[in-house]
């Protein structure tokens, strides 16, 4: 599990393309709540690498980051994006469930 304090590293071409793309810049995943976000790896191919799914919260709306932990409470982004409806409602099934 990551803890909060998260330090994040990400390619700044594919920075630019997610800008250009989604509107939104990788340096906000510094604000990505890894603490209370729901996680998982990412297994719908084989990418050569673990990588893993997070949707959180950054300020007061739900974005999901595709990212591989490089070392612990490290990580380089790889994607970052608002969710939609359907993942906003994944993570508060997330929420809801007992520990």
């Amino acid at each position: 599990m990551l803890q909060a304090q998260v330090e994040i590293e990400y390619d700044s071409i594919k920075n630019e393309r997610n800008i250009v793309t989604r509107g939104i810049s990788f340096e906000l995943a510094r604000e990505f709540d890894f603490a209370s976000a729901y996680i998982y790896a990412d297994e719908r191919k084989n990418y050569g690498e673990i990588r893993l799914i997070g949707y959180g919260f950054i300020g007061d709306r739900i974005h999901v980051v595709c990212f591989k932990a490089s070392k612990i409470n490290k990580v380089r982004i790889i994607s970052l994006r608002k969710a939609n409806e359907r993942e906003v409602e994944k993570y508060r099934e997330f929420i809801r469930r007992p520990n």
